[in-house]
C-alpha cells in the first residue's frame, strides 16, 4: 500500500508539474492567462460547508484565507488522485513498464471532472459554456490533460 501511495504521489506530481510548465509556456509565448488557483482554492474551501456551486461566479464569492495555497495543494492532490486511479486500473506493473495509452485515457477521461464538476461549481457553466471563448477554453482543457498524461508517463519512465 505504501508503494502504491508513493507511486501515485510521484506520478501525479510529475503529471501536474508538466501541466504547470505547459500553462507557463502558453502564458509566456501567447499571453494566455495562468490558471486562477486562488479561485480553485476558494471553491475547494467552500466544499466542507456545502458550497458546491457559486452561481454568480466564484469571483463574486468572499475571499477565503489562504485560498491560493489551498488551490495549489488541491491542484497537486487531484493530480495524485488521478495517478492513483491510473495505478488502480492498470496495476502496479504498469509503473514498472509504462506505456502511454493508460495515462492518455485517464487524462482525457478526467477532463470531465473539470467540465462537469469544477467549472459548473465555479459558475463558468458546464464545459466552460459561460466562458468568454468556450471553444478555446475547452481546447485548452483537453490539451492540458494530454500534457498531464505525458507528464505522468514520463514520471513513470523516470522512476520505473
Amino acid at each position: 500500500m505504501l508503494e502504491f501511495l508513493l507511486l501515485s504521489m510521484v506520478i501525479g506530481a510529475g503529471g501536474t508539474a508538466a501541466l504547470d510548465l505547459w500553462n507557463l509556456l502558453l502564458h509566456r509565448i501567447f499571453g494566455m492567462p495562468l490558471p486562477p488557483w486562488h479561485l480553485v482554492g476558494r471553491w475547494f474551501a467552500g466544499l466542507p460547508s456545502g458550497q458546491l456551486v457559486h452561481s454568480k461566479g466564484i469571483g463574486e464569492s468572499p475571499v477565503v484565507a489562504n485560498e491560493l495555497a489551498i488551490g495549489w495543494v488541491m491542484h497537486y492532490l487531484v493530480g495524485m488522485l488521478f495517478a492513483a486511479i491510473l495505478l488502480a486500473l492498470w496495476g502496479m506493473d504498469w509503473a514498472v513498464a509504462p506505456t502511454f495509452l493508460p495515462p492518455l485515457i485517464v487524462g482525457l477521461v478526467t477532463v470531465g471532472a473539470g467540465w462537469f464538476i469544477l467549472q459548473p461549481g465555479m459558475g463558468v457553466g458546464v464545459a466552460c459554456s459561460g466562458a468568454p471563448h468556450p471553444s478555446v477554453a475547452r481546447l485548452n482543457n483537453v490539451a492540458g490533460h494530454v500534457v498531464f498524461a505525458i507528464g505522468m508517463y514520463l514520471a513513470a519512465l523516470v522512476i520505473g
